[in-house]
């Protein structure tokens, strides 16, 4: 069954539809890329993707050994290459709401990224720099 559907719409946008849910996200090629900058651009929808996986793997985790982390933030930064033009790095920052985390709720935590699909999926060469700010 597919997944994900998506339709070019011209001027350099696409629809995606998540399919089971219906949800639809635009896109639109950045300003520094022939764009308007209007929706989000696919890498930024890559970069985002790192994030949330992250947060889901965090979450599940989380729930597993009874602590909470409701809240949390992640400000997410990309650095393009050119020359092919690519993702380059990733710059996430991750809040932590306010809590006592004891030594080993934060070792759970500050592990999560290197079970991350998403991240499992990227390639060698994307640098990655996962921060976290309790």
């Amino acid at each position: 069954m597919t997944t994900i559907k998506t339709t070019y719409t011209g001027q350099l946008r696409t629809e995606i539809l998540h399919v089971a849910s219906g949800q639809q996200i635009m896109t639109d090629a950045p300003l520094d890329n022939h764009g308007k900058g209007v929706f989000i651009s696919p890498t930024d929808i890559f970069t985002a993707s790192f994030a949330s996986c992250i947060f889901t793997i965090m979450g599940i985790a989380a729930e597993t050994h009874g602590f909470a982390i409701d809240g949390m933030t992640a400000e997410t930064t990309k650095v393009m290459a050119d020359h092919p033009r690519r993702v380059a790095k990733i710059n996430i920052v991750i809040t932590m709401p306010p809590n006592t985390y004891s030594a080993r709720e934060r070792r759970i935590i500050e592990a999560v990224p290197r079970n991350c699909p998403v991240g499992h999926s990227l390639h060698p060469d994307i640098e990655t720099e996962i921060t976290f700010v309790f």
